[in-house]
């Protein structure tokens, strides 16, 4: 199992993916917002999304697990 981080603090404004779908390498699944800038965060490996730890509008920090892969 893979745990996606987010690579900066910031608010989560868009959730892309939720649990059961299939992701491949490279593709964003959560955009951050911070300091007026969207941010993706994208998988780094192929899998199916297991745990969505955030929602719209949550405030995560530095290294927070965001999505969970296996």
């Amino acid at each position: 199992m893979a745990k996606i981080a987010a690579g900066m603090a910031g608010s989560v404004w868009k959730v892309l993916v939720k649990e059961g779908d299939p992701v491949k390498a490279g593709q964003d699944v959560v955009i951050l917002e911070s300091m007026k800038m969207e941010i993706p965060i994208a998988v780094d490996v192929d899998g199916t999304v297991t745990k969505v730890n955030v929602q719209e509008g949550d405030f995560v920090n530095d290294s927070d697990a965001v999505i969970e892969i296996e």
